[in-house]
């Protein structure tokens, strides 16, 4: 039974926003939570990742062809995709805080064994087994924040994570930089002391999350009573007035149409983002001639500007609430700069498209995850963000290898760039279907 049609309930004077107490309460829990989820999600997406910087010699030591990296690079997607759903029926099962530990133990092992790759058969199954280890992990930080904070906030709280997307760039960039520079140290290729490094950090956060991190408010002795209470009674206003269903049984998550729409637009926009962000150091470098740490600085700088759109986006989304609009305008972007990379030959102009590429994605994501949080109530979150981010995902497998195929032919940039660009307007279109969904048409959807 649904509450679709119930009225939408007055919040007591004790739970009207930016009052004192819950300045204090999301401060409280901003500050316990936030730095540790956008610490670890820099590990994540750093180890994720890297595989982008570490082309620049593993085609060279290992002779591994550009298809041969793409497709080892994609493979991940695949067990990341297809174990995304039952990651998050464990994680039900289990708690947020002990199967998010598991995840992040189990990535980093996989990771520095990558330092033992020879073959190409090597790289594959590894690379698909990082993606089992990690299935799960994007969506279920997404429902555990679900569990603290009001609906009213999540794009902002989502943005200060996922702003570890863009500085994973910032951060990786510089520092695979430097690793690769290290090739011949101790017997070792450079790439396999950038596996090494940053695979090891993963494993130890994992066990930073079991001590650290409190499964529910309710348990939560780190806050004062008062405002333990308010929390609470904030959230259960949320589920009371939300036109989101109530009760679902998890699975039942799989049956809504819109979500299974709004995971389209992630799978559309993510062989944009994925392309670049494999590709990316190599189109930079043969356009500019770069050395390594020009490559890494390149990408640092480009990361910084992401980063501040998307905590500049996820502000301006919550505070408007027209999440897929918003969503569908970044979209748009990324379709531009898509095309202009693709009619352009100044190596600058390109740097730019490349640029807003990164941006426009960057800053499209606070409203998107936003978007199944809200269109589900309960436990049937995390199944329908699994839903989401297993379609999105799937482009993580098939861009890699697209655009290493596209670009193996003669003005194969350009092709390449324009497929982007159709992606990019198709993403915007779903959005702005989605946009009228009842849930999203009103912006009275949300305890004022």
């Amino acid at each position: 039974m649904t509450n679709a049609t119930a009225p939408l309930l007055v919040p007591s004077p004790a739970l009207v926003p930016e009052t004192e107490l819950e300045s204090a309460t999301m401060r409280t829990v901003t500050w316990r939570l936030i730095p540790l989820l956008f610490v670890l999600y820099i590990f994540n997406f750093v180890d994720r990742t890297n595989v982008g910087l570490a082309a620049l010699q593993m085609k060279r030591d290992l002779g591994f062809s550009a298809a041969a990296f793409g497709f080892g690079a994609g493979v991940f997607f695949l067990g990341y995709a297809f174990l995304e759903i039952p990651s998050n029926l464990l994680l039900v099962r289990f708690g947020a805080r002990r199967w998010i530990a598991r995840i992040a133990i189990s990535w980093g092992l996989l990771t520095t064994l990558l330092m033992f790759v020879q073959t190409p058969a090597q790289f594959y199954v590894l690379r698909f087994l990082i993606g089992v280890a990690e299935a799960g992990f994007f969506p279920a930080i997404l429902y555990y924040l679900s569990l603290w904070y009001p609906r009213s906030m999540r794009a902002r709280s989502s943005a200060r994570f996922i702003i570890a997307i863009p500085l994973s760039g910032a951060l990786g960039g510089p520092l695979g930089a430097r690793l690769l520079d290290l090739d011949g140290r101790a017997g070792l290729f450079g790439w396999q002391w950038l596996f090494l490094v940053e695979g090891i950090p993963a494993v130890i956060m994992g066990f930073v999350v079991l001590r650290y991190l409190t499964e529910r408010p309710e348990e939560a002795s780190w806050l004062r009573p008062d405002q333990r209470e308010w929390l609470i009674a904030r959230l259960r206003l949320d589920v009371d007035t939300a036109p989101a269903p109530h009760g679902l049984p998890p699975l039942r998550a799989l049956a809504n149409r819109t979500v299974w729409l709004a995971g389209l637009p992630l799978f559309f926009l993510n062989f944009a983002g994925y392309g670049y962000i494999f590709w990316g150091p190599t189109l930079i470098r043969e356009s500019l001639h770069t050395s390594n740490a020009g490559t890494g600085w390149i990408i640092a700088a480009l990361a910084t500007l992401s980063a501040a759109a998307l905590l500049i986006a996820g502000v301006y989304a919550d505070r408007t609430r027209r999440r897929p609009l918003h969503a569908a305008g970044w979209a748009a972007v990324v379709a531009i700069a898509c095309a202009g990379a693709a009619v352009s030959s100044d190596p600058l102009v390109r740097l730019g498209c490349l640029a807003l590429i990164q941006i426009g994605g960057a800053a499209f994501l606070p409203s998107f995850v936003a978007i199944p949080t809200i269109l589900l109530n309960g436990p049937s979150v995390a199944i329908g963000v699994a839903l989401v981010n297993s379609v999105g995902n799937l482009a993580g497998f098939g861009a890699p290898s697209l655009i290493g195929y596209l670009r193996s032919f003669p003005q194969g940039d350009r092709t390449a760039f324009l497929v982007l660009a159709i992606f990019g307007v198709i993403a915007a279109g779903i959005l702005l279907r989605v946009q009228r969904h009842p849930v999203f048409a009103s912006r009275r959807t949300e305890a004022e």
